[in-house]
């Protein structure tokens, strides 16, 4: 499975970007779709997962309210609409693939990963 994250770019605070993920090489409806991020000196951080099969949906609660992942079959992609974003939210984004039913916000589940994105918030 191929990933490719699309997307990111300069905003200022309080604003809105979606991301897109779009995913080819192997059956969409197979893997629950993640979002981490990474921000520079920091550990990877979950954002939110959708499961397989249409399964729910699943967002941290540092970006509870804010982000939403959703999911669009036909076009085998993945989006996470963020808004009301921080400076906090500056990051790297990268969308992953997983086989996982649970276990969804944990990247050691995740099998495949796309490149990631840079989102900056400024303040």
């Amino acid at each position: 499975v191929q990933l490719q994250a699309s997307g990111g770019g300069l905003v200022q605070a309080g604003g809105s970007l979606r991301l897109s993920c779009a995913a080819s090489g192997g059956t969409f409806s197979w893997y629950g779709l993640g979002w981490f991020r990474q921000a520079p000196g920091k550990e990877r951080e979950f954002v939110a997962a959708i499961r397989r099969g249409g399964g729910g949906t699943y967002h941290g609660d540092s970006v509870k309210g804010r982000f939403t992942i959703s999911r669009d079959k036909s076009k085998n992609t993945v989006y996470l609409r963020m808004n009301s974003l921080k400076s906090e939210d500056t990051a790297v984004y990268y969308c992953a693939a997983t086989s996982y039913m649970f276990g969804v916000d944990d990247g050691a589940n995740y099998n495949y990963w796309g490149q990631g994105t840079l989102v900056t918030v400024s303040s």
